[in-house]
């Protein structure tokens, strides 16, 4: 029997068809500025890496341009590393994360890898504190051929030139306790699935690729974020948001059959960041601390073991 509706939009039962979807996008308000908080930032940048628009994203009448920060001194026989962020526009820390990142300690790895750095793939989404686009899309779910989500295709367009020398991408999010009070619920309601309440992790923890699992390279990631904030321990039944947690602070997903932004390439390392930034035990700078300990902590192993690529 379907369970009632926790969801104010739609029908038990029924997928949301455009009426549904044009009333949700019709509730959602700006509350943050994609040019203050972000643009800004990366305007700053272009005195010492290559900025580019890669792409503009139209949700009429606003209309967003989407960039990639790049190194300077880009070297075709050096290895790629992939850093995206803000996938999920209320993400916050996967946006400033990489920001903070660019600001700090990318020069440190000039000559060594070329960094590629998208660091806020949803900027409509990042403004109004949500997680799908104007068209009620997961881009994290989008990352296909033919996707319905234009974030997602502008990413794959840009990554497409060098998509088979990325030695590293790490991508940064985070799980936050709105995925329970709002986005899982509009999920089932949209889908017209029942809603099955989930436990909120408490602390960071990464995604692994379960096609190409990487557990040492994930351990080293882990070991570096500990420094920085909590790891999320697994709840009763030994699992983190649904699944095994396969070591401590790691658990696994099939990242290019879902669709998500982890498997837009085939490099060998690759994470999933999910930072909590709820958590009573952590500060926004330790939020964003933790993902640039995890970035620099993912390049550093990499480079150390490119062996294990």
């Amino acid at each position: 029997m379907m369970t009632p509706n926790p969801y104010l939009i739609g029908t038990p039962g029924r997928p949301w068809g455009e009426a549904e979807v044009a009333e949700w996008r019709a509730r959602q308000t700006i509350k943050r500025s994609y040019s203050s908080d972000v643009l800004s930032v990366i305007e700053t940048l272009g005195s010492r890496f290559d900025v580019s628009e890669y792409g503009r994203l139209d949700y009429r009448p606003d209309s967003y341009p989407v960039f990639a920060i790049k190194s300077r001194d880009w070297r075709d026989e050096l290895p790629c590393v992939l850093v995206t962020g803000g996938v999920h526009g209320y993400e916050t820390s996967g946006v400033h994360g990489a920001l903070q990142f660019l600001q700090k300690h990318a020069l440190d790895y000039a000559g060594k890898v070329n960094l590629i750095v998208a660091p806020c793939i949803s900027p409509w989404a990042y403004e109004r504190i949500h997680r799908w686009n104007a068209n009620a899309v997961d881009p994290n779910r989008s990352f296909r051929e033919n996707s319905p989500a234009q974030e997602s295709a502008a990413l794959m367009r840009l990554v497409a030139p060098f998509r088979d020398r990325v030695l590293v991408h790490i991508d940064l999010h985070e799980t936050t306790d709105s995925d329970e009070s709002e986005f899982r619920p509009a999920l089932a309601s949209r889908d017209g699935l029942a809603y099955e309440p989930d436990v909120i992790p408490d602390g960071f923890y990464l995604v692994d690729d379960s096609a190409h699992p990487q557990p040492e390279f994930q351990r080293a990631i882990i070991e570096a974020v500990a420094k920085v904030t909590h790891i999320a321990p697994p709840d009763s039944r030994g699992e983190i948001i649904g699944s095994p947690m396969v070591s401590p602070g790691v658990i696994e997903y099939a990242l290019a059959k879902l669709g998500l932004c982890g498997g837009v390439t085939d490099a060998p390392y690759k994470t999933t960041t999910e930072v909590y930034p709820d958590s009573p035990r952590a500060t926004a700078e330790q939020c964003n601390a933790a993902q640039v300990a995890a970035v620099c902590a993912a390049i550093d192993f990499a480079l150390a073991h490119p062996a294990g690529a």
